[in-house]
C-alpha cells in the first residue's frame, strides 16, 4: 500500500468533497462575526483584549497561553487563521531543513484575502507531502519539530496536520450554519 498517497488522498477528499465548497461565498461580515460576546478573533493591532496578539501584520490572532478556566469561542476569521498556520508558511519547507519560524505575512482583514492564504497553503502542503514519497514518512521529524517530536516519525507530523484541518474545518462549516440560521 502507498501510505504517501492514503494520507495525500485523505485530506484532498475532505478539503474538495466537503470543506473548502463550503468555504464559497464568505463574506466580510461572516468571517468576523462572533456568536457570543467576547470571542477571539482577529483584530487590528493594537485593538485586541486578548492577553495575547499573535501576528505580524495589521491584524492579529487572540490568544493566550493555556489552561483556560474554559476554551474561548472563536469566530469564523480566528479558525482560518489557525488553519493557515497549521499548514504553514507556503513558501517554506514543511518537511526538510530547520524548523521554519518564518510566519505567514500577516492575517487577512477579508474574507477572500483568508481564502487566497488558506488555498496557498493548502497547495504547498499537498506538494510537499507529495514529494515525501512513501519513505519519507517514516523518516524522524528532527529539526523541523520541536525537540519533543524529533524522534518521532514525519508521518505523525502529517497525521496531526490532517486532524486540524478536518476539526478546525467542521467547527468553521457550523459556524457558517449558526450565521446563515441566526437571521432566520
Amino acid at each position: 500500500m502507498d501510505w504517501n498517497a492514503e494520507l495525500v488522498d485523505q485530506l484532498e477528499e475532505h478539503w474538495h468533497g466537503q470543506l473548502r465548497p463550503r468555504l464559497d461565498g464568505l463574506s466580510d461580515e461572516e468571517y468576523f462575526w462572533q456568536p457570543v460576546r467576547g470571542c477571539w478573533t482577529l483584530s487590528r493591532r493594537g485593538e485586541s483584549s486578548a492577553p495575547i496578539s499573535l501576528g505580524t501584520g495589521e491584524f492579529t490572532m487572540d490568544y493566550a497561553e493555556p489552561p483556560h478556566d474554559r476554551e474561548p469561542v472563536t469566530t469564523i476569521a480566528w479558525r482560518l487563521a489557525h488553519l493557515i498556520d497549521v499548514f504553514g508558511n507556503p513558501t517554506a519547507s514543511h518537511f526538510d531543513g530547520p524548523r521554519a519560524h518564518d510566519p505567514v505575512d500577516g492575517y487577512s482583514g477579508t474574507a477572500e484575502g483568508a481564502l487566497r492564504q488558506l488555498d496557498e497553503g493548502h497547495d504547498a502542503w499537498v506538494r510537499d507531502l507529495r514529494s515525501l514519497g512513501a519513505a519519507g514518512l517514516a523518516r524522524p521529524q528532527g529539526a523541523i519539530s520541536p525537540p519533543q517530536y524529533a524522534d518521532a516519525p514525519m508521518v505523525k507530523r502529517i497525521m496531526h496536520t490532517h486532524r486540524e484541518v478536518i476539526h478546525h474545518g467542521a467547527e468553521i462549516c457550523l459556524l457558517r450554519d449558526l450565521y446563515l440560521w441566526n437571521g432566520s
